[in-house]
């Protein structure tokens, strides 16, 4: 199966099978998926069991965890043909959790960076769905823009292992998780670059606890969690002592284009949802869709769609290639967060009331889209590191523009 990228960084061209394939996902999650949002929403029991059977299907149908190692129990596609799937998928968010590949970011982490015994021990369950990760990197009392500050502390204990204490905010998952990956300083002091570590810890450990949930704009998901000197092996140390900076680098740039993706997704679910409402609805003054101001959210909606999908493909071209992307998903991140709110805005303004109401996935569409801004760093991160990054090569040493 095999993709070709054009020069301008635009969406490849999948070939007849991976055409196929994308088909035959936003079939399972426009059929499947989308249908029982309501009852995953909600939690809980009935979540559970709707989600098992979800799984179960994507099995059958031969969809289950396409982007993971083959030698896993996955599918075994590669990055650049996933991601030609990952919109489809994405455009619900219970769509990866359902088709297995809400793991891909842990999966990817611990092959490349986990020892041999914790790949032995977790690889396999996380792929086939037995167990569940979640990524515990922010602090309530640190800016999430500088992990460098990071209040949590770990230090070695006498049987060789490690000893965690502090406090993570807004770490998705952690009320279902089984394992969960700990961004602590176990060397140097607060605003030093070296001296950070990632640590798996086990949830079941002595010592971790679920502080509250931390609905995000109504939405359930996300947790606090407090560490009081919980122990773990010694071999739970994910890369090298004092260096996560670098394994945490690799993880944010694949799960902001993940992220973008998947807001492609959404953006173009609501943009059909616009389009249909605009097409049927009709009042005393004539179908909605002959309104040139309803023409103009159609139009701008489109515009947003088509010129933000080329950024996000030129990223994962790079990421696929092994490439530094740090500019291409910084731009990709912000244009993705914008789009998502802009599109699903003129939505629910096309809608009107019933846009607002809980008939439509709109509300949960623009919730996503106004998290988005703030998701896996905030708008004014990622413009200011790329804005310096790009000026750097405008610098005293740099070459006058001809």
């Amino acid at each position: 199966m095999a993709v070709s990228l054009t020069a301008s960084g635009a969406a490849p061209q999948p070939d007849d099978a991976a055409t196929e394939l994308r088909a035959r996902v936003e079939r399972f999650v426009r059929t499947r998926v989308i249908p029982q949002e309501s009852v995953l929403d909600a939690g809980g029991p009935a979540a559970g069991a709707a989600l098992r059977e979800l799984r179960s299907l994507a099995r059958t149908e031969g969809l289950w965890a396409l982007p993971l190692p083959a030698e896993l129990g996955g599918g075994g596609l590669p990055f650049s043909v996933y991601a030609q799937l990952a919109e489809a998928e994405g455009a619900s968010d219970h769509g990866p959790a359902a088709l297995g590949s809400a793991t891909l970011l842990d999966v990817t982490m611990l092959a490349r960076h986990a020892g041999t015994r914790v790949r032995e021990r977790y690889l396999e369950p996380l792929v086939s769905g037995e167990i569940r990760t979640c990524y515990a990197m922010t602090e309530a009392d640190v800016p999430g823009t500088d992990p460098l500050l990071t209040g949590t502390r770990g230090g070695y204990a006498a049987d060789g292992g490690w000893r965690i204490t502090g406090r993570k905010w807004f770490t998705s998952g952690a009320g279902a998780a089984d394992l969960v990956t700990v961004l602590a300083r176990t060397s140097g002091a607060p605003g030093d670059r070296e001296g950070l570590s990632l640590l798996l810890v086990p949830t079941d450990s002595p010592g971790f606890r679920i502080v509250r949930e931390l609905p995000v704009l109504g939405a359930a998901g996300q947790y606090e969690i407090e560490l009081d000197d919980v122990r773990v092996p010694g071999d739970h140390l994910i890369g090298e002592a004092g260096r996560a900076l670098a394994v945490a680098g690799e993880r944010l740039a694949l799960g902001r284009t993940l992220r973008c993706l998947r807001w492609l997704g959404q953006a173009q679910r609501a943009f059909d949802l616009m389009c249909a409402r605009a097409a049927t609805r009709s009042g005393s003054r004539g179908a909605l869709a002959d309104h040139q101001l309803v023409q103009q959210h159609v139009f701008d909606a489109l515009l947003a769609l088509r010129t933000t999908r080329p950024l996000v493909h030129e990223a994962v071209a790079l990421i696929a290639a092994g490439q530094d992307a740090r500019t291409e998903v910084g731009l990709a991140k912000v244009a993705a967060a914008r789009m998502l709110q802009q599109v699903t805005d003129s939505a629910i303004q096309v809608h009107g009331a019933a846009g607002l109401g809980p008939d439509t996935p709109l509300p949960a569409l623009f919730r996503g889209g106004r998290a988005a801004r703030i998701l896996d760093g905030p708008d004014e991160l990622h413009i200011t590191t790329v804005a310096r990054r790009i000026l750097r090569d405008y610098g005293p040493q740099a070459v006058t523009p001809g």
